[in-house]
This record gives C-alpha cells, structure tokens and sequence, in this order.
C-alpha cells in the first residue's frame, strides 16, 4: 500500500536557522517544501506560512521546482492536469473540449518539448498553426486550435508559470482570415429536406425514430434530446417545458428551457416508463426489444443443450455494457448507417445481395471505395442539421426573434447562423418596390 502523501502543508521547524518551513506533496505526488520568513513561530513566519496555504488552495497547478526554467513539456502536464479536472459536466463525466486539448498538447509536444516555456512567442504560435494547415485541416479549425494554445499560456500565466508578457505576445496573432489562407473552408451546415429525412426514417429502430421527430419539432440540440427524462418536463400547463440539467451553456449560469408542443408530447408519450427518472430514449431498451422481437419470431424449439451452450458463450462481465443513453456520436452513427441503407450507391458500387459488407469493399477498387465515399458524403446527414431546418421554418413563418427564443440563443446573430435567410419573401418585395 503506498504512503499516505498529505497535500496540505505542515509547519515545521528548520533547526539549521531556526525559521519556520513548510512541507507538502503535490498534485504529482511529488514532495515540495519552503523556507519561510522570520524566526520560527514568529507572526511573520505564520503568516507568510497562512498566504502559502491560501495560494496553494487556489493553485490549479502542480508545484514545480524551477517554475523560471520550465518547459512546455512541463507547462503542457501541468495544464493537462487541470484540464482533465476542469472540463467535466456536474456527474464527473469528460466534456467533449477535452478530447481538443490533448490533440493540440499532443501537437506543441512533438514541436517544442524541451523549449523553455519563456521563449515561446508568436513565430512558435504560427509554427504550430502552419503544421496544422499543411495536415489540411480547415481554417475554422486552426484558428480555434490556435486560440486553444493562448488558453493554455493565460492559464499558465494565471499560474505564474510564465510571465504574463508571454501571453499577451500571443495575443497579437490574429486569425486566419478567408480568402487568404491555404487552409479549406468547411462547408456551411445546411437545413436538411423533410424528404430526406422520411426516407430515413423506416431504417431507424423506433427509439432513435422518436430522438428524430422530437428534434424536428423542438429545435433541441442533439445532446439534449438523447439526456431527456420525464422527470425534466413540467407538464402542468398545455405547452410542456423542459429543462434539461446539461447542456451547452449551463457553465455560465445560463438556464434553458424547450417548449413541447402537441405533436411533440405525442412523439414523447410511448417512450414513458414507470420510473420517472429513466431516459426516454434509451439504446438499452431498444436492445432488449429488438431481442424479445427475434425470440418471438423463432421458429425453431429452444433444446436444452443449445441453451446451455449459448449461456457458456455468454460473458459474464462482458466489456461493453448497453448504455442508458444515447450520446451524440452513437445518435449520428445510427443515422449515418441508416442512410446507407436508404440511399444505396448504383451498382456496381451498392452491395448485392447476400454479400458481406468486407466482400463488397474488397471487391471494389480503390477508384470505385472513393466514389462510394463520394456518395455517401452527399447523401448522409447528420442530427444538428434537424436544428438548422427547425430554424429556418420558424424564422420564415413567425420571424428571427421567434427562432432565437426557441433555440435558446441570447443573441440574434447566431440565431442567424442556423435560420436560412427568406430569399423568396426578399424576391416578393424586390418585385413589389423596384
């Protein structure tokens, strides 16, 4: 068993001068201590040794030795250290920002680890981001890589790992700007067509179904139509509210409120359990369903011996439990799949019949996989795209300030990004006036 490693300081004497020292371990584990001013036990020593115990309380980062001569291998561990404790929702789960911190800790690393953390100024900055652009990722996605590093260096300046004069260097690199860069432009998401949509629909089990229809006609996040729970909606008036505990603007205090309709209620009403606490749509239930549907459907007896080999083949802790919820990456991998289905390639690139799906890609030649990706790239669509068609219809029929209540946003000019303009209303008073 490890020893046990006090992280909050004890006082102690030096008996070498007779003052005061404080020692404690890390974050790391690793041991620190300081000598403090004045005699020991004098008020001087105890209360350098009470302003100790203060910063290291609000310190976010690990005591390193030499904090003049650290590098940005030790600044990067230090704030990954911080990161892994800062970006995780009220149930301890991580938020998806932290999977973007270790890709762009993991990039500087390779660049300038053993770098003094002191002599990274702007020409490193734009080092790191020019590696991302001959990677060929989009300019959208440098920038915010690149404002990622300033993060990191504000925090680290915050710490007193660096001098604030590093930081504001950084500041002075401006974005890449369109048109004048070698990096893509991303396309815009775009509204996704109802026909679309209900081509779709067939090829979804019935609880990613109603995950579909109920963001179609709130205008919900993705993330916050798989996390809702009876238990979040007031039913008490003729318009429900839901008020779901996650979402994406809870850390600044932010509330959010989704109003269900009718049509939405009766989308959300076959998924209601005895427990009002369960998640209504839940991949966990949808299995069991889809199993209790093969049994029914069996035609061949149930022998005591194949049941008795089929629960020696079963794990009994198996790796992978069925989850409770959806997530965002589970819903789109469904849609993604479904999509397939309902808009296969034209042959010879669809897959026959009674053909594997590794048969298929193995038969195909590595010009004809590209096509197929090719297809499936114009013919997918993803579940944020249901919140840009629900905005488009509200701002069209009931205008933009509709649409930024409904979709939660405080201001109306990221409303704009999801409602599409109204060029036919525009076209309708260009005739009229000019």
């Amino acid at each position: 068993m490890p020893p046990f490693r006090k992280p909050t300081p004890s006082y102690l004497l030096h008996k070498q001068s007779g003052r005061g020292r404080a020692v404690w371990y890390d974050v790391a584990g690793i041991r620190q201590q300081k000598l403090l001013p004045g005699p020991y036990n004098s008020p001087e020593s105890r209360t350098a040794f009470a302003r100790l115990q203060l910063e290291l309380e609000s310190s976010s980062a690990p005591a390193l030795p030499d904090r003049d001569g650290v590098t940005i291998a030790e600044l990067l561990c230090a704030y990954l250290d911080h990161a892994e404790r800062h970006y995780r929702g009220p149930d301890g789960v991580p938020t998806s920002e932290i999977y973007e911190v270790r890709v762009v800790i993991r990039a500087l690393r390779e660049l300038y680890a053993d770098t003094p953390a002191a002599e990274f100024g702007p020409l490193a900055l734009k080092a790191a981001r020019q590696k991302w652009v001959k990677d060929g990722r989009s300019r959208t996605e440098c920038n915010r890589r690149a404002g990622l590093i300033k993060r990191i260096f504000k925090w680290a300046a915050s710490e007193e790992l660096v001098s604030s004069t590093v930081y504001h260097s950084l500041v002075t690199i401006t974005g890449l700007q369109k048109g004048r860069t070698l990096a893509p432009e991303t396309n815009p998401v775009c509204p996704v067509d109802d026909a679309v949509v209900d081509a779709t629909l067939p090829f979804l089990n019935r609880y990613v179904r109603g995950l579909v229809e109920f963001q179609r006609l709130t205008g919900c996040r993705p993330g916050e139509a798989c996390a809702v729970r009876r238990c979040d909606i007031d039913m008490s008036g003729s318009v429900w509210l839901y008020r779901p505990t996650r979402h994406k603007n809870a850390w600044r205090g932010k509330p959010r409120t989704i109003a269900i309709g009718p049509r939405a209620q009766e989308v959300l009403k076959p998924f209601f359990t005895p427990n009002p606490d369960d998640y209504l749509f839940s991949p966990r239930r949808a299995v069991e369903e889809q199993l209790a549907d093969r049994t029914a459907q069996r035609k061949t007896p149930r022998y005591p011996s194949h049941m008795r080999r089929n629960a020696e083949k079963r794990a009994a802790k198996p790796k992978r439990l069925l989850a409770e919820t959806y997530d965002r990456g589970s819903y789109g991998l469904a849609i993604d799949r479904a999509s397939e289905r309902a808009f296969p390639p034209p042959a010879p690139l669809s897959q026959c019949d009674g053909e594997t799906r590794a048969a298929w890609w193995n038969r195909l030649s590595s010009q004809q996989r590209d096509e197929v990706k090719s297809w499936w790239k114009e013919h997918r669509w993803h579940p944020n795209q249901l919140r840009h068609a629900f905005a488009t219809i509200v701002r069209k029929q009931h205008g933009l300030e509709a649409a930024q209540v409904l979709l939660g946003h405080t201001r109306a000019d990221v409303t704009q990004v999801y409602a599409e303009r109204n060029e036919q209303l525009a076209a309708t008073v260009a005739a009229m006036i000019g």
